[in-house]
């Protein structure tokens, strides 16, 4: 997927998938992941989710990664934060208390530039990659977090009746991309109230991802 299509959907304020509260399945089951206060948690292609703001509450430090910067201007806005921004080698890094945001492609982001963190949050991130992208995210993600605990969101509908993203992941691609390096356990299964565009009936489901 082309970065001029994520940067074109935020110019054009096409974020259907911005979720204006914190995510409630991530919320129910974020004790899975058995973190300590002040723990850092990374939240891959973060936009300006409102997750963001719910784990700061929650006493931790989150670092995003994320293409656009017009969506971390709006996230440091909405949060009535003013950042300082500094170069970090192919990024830009968004700084305020407890918060680290790195602006650029996340497949250029080394685990030395991101630091050391503590779990990972992919509610978004995994289901707006297109297929031929998903095995070197998922790759690339182990790789960045060093395999820390995660907690992902996948959907699952009819793809021909509508088109992602969010794509429509199967509990068998979930297995085949993640089973090498995590233990899976699946936690909830819930349908999305209203549906996807064109209201095609989805589910959401959460899972637990554990290094082995």
């Amino acid at each position: 997927m082309e970065h001029e299509f994520w940067h074109s959907r935020w110019e054009r304020n096409k974020i259907a998938f911005h979720e204006g509260t914190e995510n409630a399945l991530i919320a129910a089951h974020f004790p899975k992941l058995q973190l300590v206060t002040n723990s850092r948690i990374f939240v891959p292609l973060c936009g300006k989710t409102r997750d963001i703001a719910w784990l700061l509450s929650q006493g931790h430090r989150v670092v995003g990664a994320e293409l656009s910067a017009l969506a971390i201007t709006q996230l440091f806005e909405e949060l009535n934060v003013t950042p300082q921004i500094v170069d970090r080698a192919d990024h830009k890094l968004y700084r305020a208390p407890q918060l680290d945001i790195f602006v650029g492609d996340i497949f250029t982001l080394s685990q030395e530039i991101l630091g050391e963190i503590d779990a990972v949050i992919d509610r978004a991130a995994f289901v707006a990659l297109p297929d031929q992208m998903r095995g070197h995210y998922a790759s690339h993600l182990a790789e960045l977090s060093s395999t820390s605990p995660q907690l992902l969101v996948t959907f699952e509908y009819d793809q021909s009746a509508t088109n992602g993203p969010p794509f429509s992941i199967s509990t068998d691609e979930v297995f085949a991309r993640y089973e090498k390096t995590y233990m899976i356990e699946r936690l909830q299964t819930a349908p999305v109230s209203g549906g996807l565009r064109k209201a095609t009936p989805a589910t959401e489901t959460i899972w637990h991802l554990a290094p082995r």
